[in-house]
């Protein structure tokens, strides 16, 4: 509600009609989208557009949604900007209507508006989705990168954002996936920012089994390439990625995905060998790049962080070997929270009660995608989703709720390292406990010491190389300090259950 009383005004009844609006250019081809970015393309060795664009990561800070923030009158005349200025007839504007997700209960048609002269915009977040089906819109956005502030509004119920002074394609595929997962909620799901894959393992009995695995994380912690990754496995053993960044968990312990097309990864320090996929589809001519260092002559440095360290590509999911043809997962079998907490093993095995903590600690540290100020420092995030809509300790309780139903298995991950960088745990390792997991051949013990359910024994893994007590000074002063922040922290959330912050590890 607005500081005057009044609520904001109907939305979409004031938008273009785009079949029928002059200035509006309606759902355009790919390669017309292109054609109208030709002014900001440098052309890669590769055959591939490659963009720079003003803003190179999302601005959080300037961020509000009217579940969460008291909107006050300036809030509800930046909205009213956006719509006034997507009906202005003398400007050119781009349409594009695209299909996120497929599942018959999270299938919702986006609607975003950018003007002509950012078409990369509209042109990037186009490859990430399928196509519509004609059917009428369900959220909408509206991004002008040359307003004069640098604002994001966003009405959860009315489905609508506006993205004001901000020309970074992340900022138009956010907008929707926010809404995505707050829709989710609604229906008794949870919203998460994680990637989903199906794994087909022989277990010891030598029997085929299928895990439902999902993997929550920051982005660049190492969430695309575990999600994307093949496991090194051979027929009929496969592992099959579904989705890279955004899912719904329903209620019945389905997961729908998000993006049926593209993925957004990140590309700097992107390694033909540790992500032999990932590499390949950057480099094919499909993929659009946004702020990656491209020579005169079309050379490209995925190395370089000239522009900025959250260099990033929309590559398609035809190029990955990995990616299935469908983004839906059936079942929710195992969850791995992502951290980079020197503290904590390479994997660790948890209660229900243990994993609605670690949803609710969301311990990684920060990245250039989020703040690239303080890139590098520890950081907290709730369900390490920093688009939650409504309340986060209740994402905490329902998060619990599910995993208790759905009897899935959860576990936290450490894909970086192991004290004062003693020791890495790099792709090879997380991978190897991935498969094992998935097959169930890992042997668990208690151990006193960590507090946690660790790894006594992980095929083909010297486990014990990496017991944490023996690689951090003063191992036990460090746990026990740790553990205080969490229940601190833990104790910010008034709607979060008690069981939940009694389980901190």
């Amino acid at each position: 509600m607005s500081e005057t009383g009044t609520e904001p005004r109907p939305l979409v009844r004031d938008l273009p009609d785009p079949d029928t609006a002059s200035h509006v250019r309606y759902n355009p081809s790919l390669e017309e989208l292109r054609e109208l970015a030709e002014h900001e393309e440098t052309t890669t060795e590769f055959g591939s557009p490659s963009y720079v664009s003003e803003f190179r990561s999302r601005s959080a800070d300037r961020t509000k949604n009217a579940v969460d923030h008291e909107f006050n009158t300036r809030d509800h005349d930046l909205v009213d900007e956006a719509i006034s200025a997507a009906g202005d007839d003398d400007r050119e504007l781009v349409c594009v209507d695209r299909l996120m997700g497929r599942h018959s209960d999270a299938t919702f048609c986006c609607r975003l508006f950018v003007p002509a002269e950012h078409a990369r915009i509209a042109l990037a977040w186009a490859n990430l989705f399928e196509p519509t089906d004609g059917r009428k819109p369900d959220l909408y956005t509206v991004q002008l990168p040359d307003h004069d502030e640098t604002e994001i509004r966003v009405l959860p119920d009315e489905g609508f954002t506006a993205v004001l002074g901000s020309d970074y394609t992340g900022e138009a595929k956010k907008s929707f996936l926010r809404l995505f997962m707050y829709r989710i909620k609604e229906q008794g799901g949870l919203g998460l920012h994680a990637g989903s894959k199906r794994v087909r393992v022989r277990d010891d009995d030598g029997d085929l089994r299928t895990v439902g695995q999902v993997f929550m994380g920051l982005s660049a912690t190492g969430k695309s390439t575990l999600t994307s990754h093949g496991c090194w496995l051979e027929d009929p053993e496969d592992a099959t990625m579904l989705q890279d960044d955004v899912c719904g968990l329903l209620p019945d312990g389905s997961v729908a995905g998000s993006e049926g097309e593209g993925l957004f990864i990140k590309t700097i320090g992107l390694d033909a060998d540790e992500q032999p996929e990932l590499y390949e589809a950057a480099t094919h001519e499909s993929a659009i790049l946004e702020n990656v260092t491209v020579d005169d002559d079309g050379t490209v440095d995925f190395d370089d962080d000239h522009y900025t360290a959250n260099s990033r590509a929309i590559i398609q999911r035809e190029q990955l070997e990995s990616a299935g043809e469908d983004i839906d997962l059936e079942r929710m079998d195992q969850v791995f929270f992502i951290t980079r907490n020197p503290l904590m093993p390479p994997v660790a095995k948890l209660t229900d009660e243990q994993a609605a903590v670690a949803f609710m600690l969301g311990e990684s540290i920060e990245t250039s995608a989020g703040d690239p100020s303080r890139a590098g420092e520890s950081i907290r995030v709730v369900g390490t989703n920093p688009f939650i809509v409504g309340s986060e300790g209740e994402e905490g309780n329902v998060f619990h709720d599910l995993v208790s139903s759905l009897d899935a298995d959860c576990y936290v991950i450490n894909t970086g390292y192991l004290g004062e960088k003693a020791v890495d745990v790099g792709v090879e390792e997380s991978v190897t406990i991935l498969t094992e997991t998935a097959r169930g051949r890992i042997e668990w013990t208690d151990d006193d010491r960590t507090g946690l359910t660790i790894p006594k024994t992980v095929p083909g893994l010297e486990i014990g190389d990496y017991y944490v007590p023996d690689h951090v000074d003063d191992y036990d002063e460090a746990l026990a300090e740790l553990r205080a922040e969490r229940r601190d922290y833990l104790e910010e959330f008034d709607d979060l259950r008690e069981e939940i912050k009694d389980a901190v590890y």
